[in-house]
């Protein structure tokens, strides 16, 4: 079965990289299912949409015999492509970390000494 880290009582962490092929082909279905019924969607108009079969789509949420092209279709389907771009991320086209060393705050602020002896009494 898959490998939790409990983080708090209602949050866990899923280590999919001690995962096997299967238990996360599982874990895809499940949270594919969690998402459509997030969306008030049945599973034959999910079918509909995507231009496949109800038994299709039955066999995707429980990780079984899917293939990428269903993996798409559903995710078109249910409006999920946004997720594509967290799958392979790209590399950042700007240095984060030159940022920050060209926005940081000054260390050590200096100000303006009045000349030994001389008071400004306004």
């Amino acid at each position: 079965m898959a490998n939790y880290i409990p983080m708090t009582k209602k949050v866990s962490i899923v280590k999919y990289q001690y995962m096997t092929i299967p238990e996360l082909a599982a874990e895809l279905g499940r949270s594919a299912k969690e998402f459509r019924l997030r969306k008030r969607l049945e599973q034959v108009e999910v079918a509909e949409l995507a231009g496949i079969s109800r038994q299709t789509i039955s066999s995707f949420e429980q990780g079984r015999g899917s293939s990428v092209e269903t993996l798409l279709k559903v995710m078109k389907a249910v409006g999920a492509l946004d997720g594509l771009n967290a799958l392979f991320p790209s590399a950042p086209t700007i240095d984060p970390v030159a940022i920050l060393r060209r926005a940081s705050a000054p260390r050590r602020i200096y100000k303006k000494r009045e000349p030994h002896g001389k008071q400004n009494n306004d």
